[in-house]
């Protein structure tokens, strides 16, 4: 019996979340169909994080414990004969006994992407979320800026478990413009659960002139309370998690981080 490291990618339209629930079409149920048809016989997998329903994923980390005697290379290509067409294997290793993706995990990856016209655009729209009138880059990347550091975020999301702390490290978060689209990066050791969507439309509320830059820093600092309101789920991937040993985000991360 071994443990593997699975990193999976997915279409989120379908599905109602990454997560377990009941009878509904969820990534982790049809992961776990998959699974059964190579001799698994677990309760679950192990997961880096929770998806909403719509959210996409081209990083999401799994793990389970499986008796396999083949190269965990031939496990993806079987996986993925198992698998629907809206999810898929990208690579499959040996992990440590004990590894768990969540827990083991020290920063994580999202990406946002929107797009400003007037009308809507079905070949974008299943992937970005619109936004009009168009909100200005340079407010933007000033939002972005104050939203780097450890502070307490429980004014953009509720913890992923009851009673949690709301206090997050963010690493970096950044906006590029391509054309008519804005694309939001933004690394965390954690993020609290819709916090990302939060972050986004607070921004991007910031930067079409609705709401002044005081407020967010208010409630950065303060918890003061900020208009309610979540991007659309499907401009959101989860991009990449980070273990240790491995460098992304301008830095190696470690176990102190």
């Amino acid at each position: 019996m071994e443990r593997y490291q699975i990193i999976l990618a997915y279409d989120g339209t379908h599905f109602q979340g990454f997560q377990r629930q009941g009878r509904q079409r969820t990534v982790q149920a049809e992961v776990e169909n998959a699974l059964r048809h190579l001799g698994w016989q677990g309760r679950a997998i192990l997961f880096a994080g929770r998806t909403d329903s719509g959210v996409h994923a081209s990083g999401q980390v799994i793990a389970c414990d499986l008796e396999w005697a083949h190269s965990p290379e031939t496990l993806g290509r079987a996986l993925n004969a198992h698998l629907p067409d809206d999810v898929a294997v990208k690579a499959v290793m040996l992990a440590a006994p004990g590894f768990h993706p969540r827990f083991d995990a020290r920063a994580r990856c999202y990406h946002y992407r929107l797009y400003c016209q007037p009308h809507r655009d079905p070949l974008r729209d299943r992937y970005a979320w619109r936004v009009w009138p168009a909100p200005q880059l340079d407010r933007l990347a000033m939002a972005a800026a104050l939203l780097v550091g450890r502070h307490d975020f429980a004014a953009f999301g509720s913890p992923t478990r009851p009673g949690g702390s709301t206090v997050r490290h963010v690493l970096a978060a950044e906006w590029q413009a391509q054309a008519d689209e804005f694309h939001f990066e933004v690394w965390a050791n954690a993020f609290l659960y819709r916090m990302v969507r939060r972050m986004t439309w607070v921004q991007v509320t910031l930067a079409q002139g609705l709401i002044e830059p005081e407020r967010l820093s208010a409630a950065l600092h303060n918890q003061a309370a900020l208009p309610a309101g979540l991007a659309a789920p499907q401009g959101l991937t989860l991009v990449k998690v980070l273990y240790d040993g491995q460098e992304e985000a301008g830095h190696t991360l470690s176990a102190s981080e």
